[in-house]
């Protein structure tokens, strides 16, 4: 009998971060410095919200999109903070904001469309693109500070460009694009055909007042999807919740693969996503602020070359003076020093590691001082 699976599939890997996240965790000793996961817990109020719906018997079917309730707080929220004004109607309260990216590109590609993906970029806007039948498209920023050069945002852009994706701040630099790279952007692709998903996660967590989102030009809300998620300004990361705004006539088509892939978020983690957008962010932006001083200043002082992030809590360190790939590096680097960090090229950028400082103070210091060790021997 010949079985056959689907060659997108078959074509796949597993996330190349959890393995060597893996590997780090299984060496004896090793100090990990891989996840990006707020090592804070998930807030009080948050918590209690969710413990009172399941009091409250809140275990039935919830209406597909989310509650009535849950969407038009988060129209409140994104009008109130982000100044973007979408209905409750233009919502999908989603499964983590993977599937907000998966329901995005799924709606939007046909076969052979090509998204453009600037790197270095978390490896799963290719996966899920392939998935999706589509072709991604990787576009190099590192030569450019992490900006977008318009000039190679022109040559990428083919017949077949149906989307780019956009992550400000970035996972795994921790740079944002600035407003002229954003303008620049805006001018290229206003008359074109081509669909714009903003993964903001991580906008809450910047460190500067400068910040822009590609969201904010709403000339193009007909081709533009925001994607949002609670894991990361809440530290809600084992709650797999997110969110999508979409223009109607988009939301509408995005809604048929939500429901009939996951039919809803659950019904009582729902009153907490509420209770969530409406407490404080500032104490755990502050904490990852001076963390992200800290880090960067040790990794100055110890002659690594490393942009200093506007948010996120990530370092992207160059070690091309090495002469190693990535891998062979982070793995020497294990093995030797007994710390772990994300080679670079599961970003699709050679010559670079990440550093993830979501974790607590004592374990930066220890992983640092062993980083500065290991550089010394080579």
């Amino acid at each position: 009998m010949d079985l056959t699976l689907n060659s997108a599939v078959l074509g796949e890997e597993l996330s190349g971060i959890r393995r060597f996240t893996f590997l780090v965790r299984g060496t004896p000793g090793a100090c990990a410095l891989t996840i990006g996961e707020p090592d804070q817990n998930t807030p009080e109020v948050v918590k209690e919200a969710a413990k009172a719906a399941l009091d409250a018997n809140d275990t039935h079917y919830p209406p597909g999109n989310g509650y009535p309730y849950m969407l038009e707080a988060i129209s409140k929220f994104e009008e109130k903070v982000h100044g973007l004004h979408y209905d409750p109607e233009e919502i999908i309260l989603t499964i983590g904001a993977t599937e907000g990216l998966f329901i995005g590109l799924s709606t939007v590609l046909n076969p052979g469309d090509e998204v453009i993906i600037p790197t270095p970029a978390f490896s799963l806007y290719e996966s899920i693109t392939r998935l999706c039948r589509g072709v991604p498209v990787c576009m190099p920023t590192e030569k450019n500070r992490f900006q977008i050069d318009p000039d190679q945002l022109k040559a990428a852009i083919t017949p077949k460009t149906k989307a780019i994706i956009l992550t400000s701040p970035n996972n795994p630099t921790g740079c944002i694009y600035t407003k002229e790279t954003l303008d620049a952007i805006h001018d290229i692709l206003k008359d074109k055909p081509i669909f714009v998903l903003c993964d903001d996660v991580y906008r809450t967590l910047t460190y500067t007042d400068s910040y822009h989102s590609f969201s904010e030009y709403q000339d193009m809300r007909d081709r533009i999807i925001v994607i949002n998620s609670f894991s990361k300004p809440y530290a809600m990361t084992g709650w797999r919740l997110g969110y999508c705004l979409a223009d109607a006539p988009i939301r509408d088509r995005m809604q048929i693969f939500h429901q009939y892939s996951v039919v809803s978020a659950p019904a009582f983690v729902q009153p907490a996503c509420v209770a969530a957008l409406e407490s404080d962010t500032s104490g755990m932006v502050e904490i990852f602020h001076k963390r992200r001083d800290y880090v960067y200043k040790r990794l100055v002082d110890m002659g690594l070359e490393v942009q200093e992030p506007e948010g996120t809590f990530y370092m992207f360190i160059n070690i091309e003076k090495y002469g190693m790939d990535s891998l062979t590096f982070c793995e020497k680097m294990l093995k030797e020093g007994l710390v772990g960090l994300i080679p670079g090229c599961y970003f699709g950028t050679e010559g670079y590691m990440r550093l993830s400082y979501c974790y607590s103070d004592e374990d930066l210091k220890e992983g640092l001082d062993r980083i500065e060790k290991f550089i010394k021997t080579l």
